[in-house]
């Protein structure tokens, strides 16, 4: 099991059942028989994204694996405020859950006042890494991640750069640029990577800081996009020519990815954890989920519980900071 314990408040109600002599899991709130009714899978964007295709995937796996009802049920809003919202307040027995990501959990409850923070869920695993990548138009008067960069050098703030909203991690990155390593570009919010597609290929912002997903790997291989740099720590096996924030000199860009969690409101009990964790991990070793999520997305390696909570945790510490 890869998970932390999830504290004194769950120690307490076990000992009270203890105590009181009660062997029946299902009167002392237990999850013996988990699931017991239909989940319900929020995802906090709309429908049709990358987010969206990859909690239908693995809810389609959880629902054959658990023989039970996964409803998915998309709620965008409020940088997803409004799907975390009923996240957290959900009863803690596992049968509601949401697509979580630094976004929703880290950015968002730091930049507004939602009345959450990452502390108010349970992580269970990561199902996707989306990295992100800079890119230009095809007809680019910037023939590589050099060009760019010394053109914001020269005259900062001419360069526009498109990022899906302005306190996203894409948009919180190019401010770290600009803060910590004297690039400054113009940041363009846009709603999400449709919006930022089109105003790419029509000439209407000079580059993108996208999510790479299938979408936009499609613009690349079409020649519409151009790839210049790309925010994995180390080069992507799939675009081995693109180089990386780290390689161009600016250490610690590698935050503008998107790690797609799966998470439940806080205080899920320790079983049930363990159980929806050890199914995303079978789910996510089955070919026919690798190739719905993109096999490029899917980790090497399962990275559960303790490893989804580490990843929130680090970006809350580079980010606090800033918008703290």
């Amino acid at each position: 099991m890869r998970h932390a314990s999830t504290g004194a408040p769950v120690l307490l109600l076990v000992a009270a059942g203890v105590l009181a002599g009660c062997g029946d899991d299902a009167d002392g709130g237990g999850s013996a028989d988990f699931p017991s009714d239909d989940i319900r899978l929020l995802v906090p964007y709309a429908a049709g994204g990358p987010t969206d295709l990859t909690t239908r995937t693995v809810g389609s796996c959880l629902e054959s694996e658990l023989d039970a009802t996964v409803i998915v049920e998309n709620l965008p809003g409020g940088s997803g405020a409004l799907a975390t919202t009923q996240l957290v307040g959900a009863e803690p027995d596992g049968h509601t859950l949401s697509l979580v990501t630094a976004g929703t959990m880290v950015l968002t409850p730091l930049a507004n006042e939602v009345g959450y923070t990452v502390e108010d869920i349970t992580p269970i695993g990561v199902m996707a890494d989306v990295p992100s990548v800079l890119a230009v138009g095809g007809d680019s008067e910037f023939a590589s991640a050099e060009d760019l960069v010394e053109a914001a050098e020269a005259a900062p703030g001419t360069v526009n750069v498109g990022v899906p909203g302005a306190s996203t991690p894409q948009g919180i990155e190019l401010q770290r640029l600009a803060d910590d390593h004297d690039v400054e570009v113009t940041v363009v919010p846009f709603d999400g990577n449709a919006e930022m597609t089109a105003a790419l290929l029509g000439g209407n912002v000079d580059a993108v800081l996208i999510n790479a997903s299938q979408d936009v790997t499609g613009n690349i291989d079409s020649g519409d996009f151009v790839p210049l740099i790309a925010s994995s720590e180390e080069r992507l096996e799939w675009l081995p020519d693109v180089p990386t924030f780290s390689e161009l000199g600016f250490d610690g860009l590698t935050l503008s990815g998107s790690t797609f969690g799966l998470a439940g409101p806080a205080g899920l009990p320790d079983d049930v954890v363990t159980t929806l964790e050890d199914t995303l991990q079978s789910c996510l070793e089955q070919d026919e989920v690798r190739e719905g999520i993109g096999e490029e997305y899917v980790p090497e390696e399962f990275a559960g519980a303790d490893e989804l909570a580490q990843i929130l945790e680090s970006t809350q510490q580079v980010y606090e900071p800033i918008l703290g």
